[in-house]
């Protein structure tokens, strides 16, 4: 295996090559930009927390023309709200089959699937899998996902992995130390 270094250790020089190709990041949210818990309050309120590196590598990757999809089994305002909020215009949730949503999104966009790459956490996320070239599991995924990656961060969900993620891709199209701006 020949390895290129990078911030966050060697990667497979083959997996790099792949994420130059890449033109649509499709990520889960719970257990991906969050940590996967959620928050009740007392009277049914639903709390989150997401990471703002998180949401300067999503800001970055659209500088450079990426387009990034969410794609979730929950509905929740917070997740419209912060994925409007980092100008994320793909925002789908309520899937409990995300393949043929992500599949929909590749043909309006015309997008290919070897132009693709998903992040997820769990299982549900295995049909972005079956329809994206590069599968990324977070840290903390569960391991039947993570059997199926062709990377797995080394940061956990909810604490930076989406960054990891759009770093590599940044990398991978030499514009990873050209994108300044704010994170949100």
């Amino acid at each position: 295996m020949s390895a290129l270094n990078t911030p966050y250790g060697p990667i497979d020089k083959t997996f790099i090559m792949q994420l130059r190709q890449i033109k649509l990041l499709a990520c889960d949210v719970d257990g991906v930009f969050s940590d996967g818990r959620i928050y009740m309050g007392q009277d049914g309120e639903e709390l989150k927390a997401f990471h703002t590196r998180d949401g300067y590598g999503i800001k970055a990757l659209q500088k450079i023309g990426v387009q990034v999809a969410v794609i979730t089994g929950r509905t929740s305002n917070m997740v419209e709200k912060r994925m409007s909020a980092l100008g994320v215009q793909h925002i789908y949730q309520g899937c409990e089959d995300k393949q043929p949503t992500l599949r929909a999104l590749q043909k309006k966009l015309s997008i290919a699937m070897s132009e693709t790459a998903a992040i997820g956490d769990d299982m549900p996320d295995m049909g972005m899998f079956h329809v994206s070239h590069c599968n990324i599991c977070v840290q903390d995924g569960h391991p039947v996902l993570a059997a199926h990656a062709h990377y797995k961060t080394i940061t956990e969900g909810g604490f930076g992995a989406v960054r990891e993620l759009c770093d590599l891709i940044l990398l991978a199209h030499g514009q990873l130390d050209t994108i300044h701006g704010a994170s949100i």
